[in-house]
């Protein structure tokens, strides 16, 4: 297992918690098998354009390195900065956005995830590349005639870009397909709900509660990101009329960019989706920040005016003795252990009906 320092600054302009974002830091380390030995963090006006934290902290840092094998950075930094601390440090240096990269390209199982985490590691690569290479050597041309040919960074680069060309191409076509077969469902009148939240807030416990074939259950793990690839499932409502639930993506704070664009594909889904259930781990002392996260990406994704019911969930883990009251687009759930499912299935009988 690989042994890290984890590097947090605290900023006047910050608009999250850093302590809760650290501790999230860490258990991204934990999902790519490295071990947080050590964490830094440092109270500053503003972020360093060149090396991200002050240069006193950065020699502070370098004294703080034996036996560790890289620093982990809470926040993305600029190829710029990953260049000069390498340099400085000795070190690999890595930020937030490429363990969760790392982390999507352990767990997508299905082409369309491969290729979307194939895409958004490419984009992430490509202006970073100068900075890991230690030497920019060239490749020999033929003696006297064509020079020394072309630096291998330029050929790195080429090769990059031409991954993410072919990866979106084939990427384009399973898009495609995904259009007919949403063309299909609007035509056999087929209601579609999906499922979108933060990472482990229990989508999946929720759409295996939904589906009672256990043949057809997905993966439900208590782990960042366990659910990569977009799932249908039928399921049945109380008037006994069947809909689709479709299971997305978890986000998380500080998703990269990138990682958005490449999974909107993916996401359109709930883009089309009769109706959203935006669950909410109720445990999580961050969950109304988790809220504002998912909010973002739906906006982003233009689905942010879609009919949404809110469904705080584990709350079989709260000591509660009386659960908080439901209203009429939020309710209090334990998709684990059943409680106020049927209820659930009302609201969205409902709603769909409306």
């Amino acid at each position: 297992m690989m042994k890290a320092l984890i590097v947090g600054v605290r900023y006047k302009e910050m608009n999250y918690d850093l302590d809760n974002s650290l501790i999230e830091l860490e258990e991204l380390c934990k999902a790519c098998n490295i071990e947080v030995i050590k964490r830094c963090v440092q109270n500053l006006d503003k972020i360093n354009p060149s090396l991200y934290i002050g240069t006193g902290k950065v020699q502070e840092i370098k004294g703080q390195l034996d036996n560790l094998d890289l620093v982990i950075f809470n926040e993305e930094l600029s190829p710029l900065q990953v260049k000069n601390l390498t340099d400085i440090l000795d070190i690999e240096v890595t930020d937030r956005t490429d363990l969760i990269l790392r982390i999507f390209e352990v767990r997508a199982k299905t082409k369309e995830a491969k290729l979307q985490v194939e895409i958004a590691k490419g984009q992430y690569l490509l202006p970073r590349l100068a900075g890991m290479k230690e030497h920019l050597y060239s490749q020999q041309g033929a003696s006297g005639f064509r020079g020394s040919g072309e630096k291998q960074i330029e050929l790195d680069r080429r090769l990059v870009s031409n991954q993410i060309f072919n990866a979106k191409k084939q990427l384009a076509n399973i898009v495609k397909q995904r259009q007919n077969q949403r063309k299909r469902r609007k035509d056999n009148e087929m209601k579609v709900i999906a499922l979108v939240g933060y990472t482990n807030s229990g989508k999946s416990t929720l759409m295996n509660a939904f589906c009672l074939n256990k043949n057809k259950q997905v993966l439900q793990k208590d782990m960042l990101f366990a659910t990569l690839d977009v799932t249908l499932r039928k399921a049945t409502l109380p008037n006994k009329r069947d809909f689709l639930v479709v299971d997305t993506v978890g986000f998380v704070s500080k998703l990269p960019h990138d990682l958005v664009e490449a999974f909107k594909a993916t996401l359109e889904e709930v883009k089309y989706a009769d109706l959203i259930l935006h669950v909410i781990d109720a445990t999580n002392s961050s969950f109304e920040l988790q809220k504002q996260t998912t909010e973002s990406v739906l906006k982003e994704l233009g689905a942010d005016d879609k009919k949404t019911i809110i469904v705080y969930n584990k709350i079989d883990r709260l000591e509660l003795d009386i659960y908080p009251r439901n209203r009429e687009d939020r309710i209090y759930i334990s998709a684990k252990k059943g409680i106020n499912m049927d209820i659930l299935l009302k609201m969205i009988e409902n709603a769909l009906m409306e």
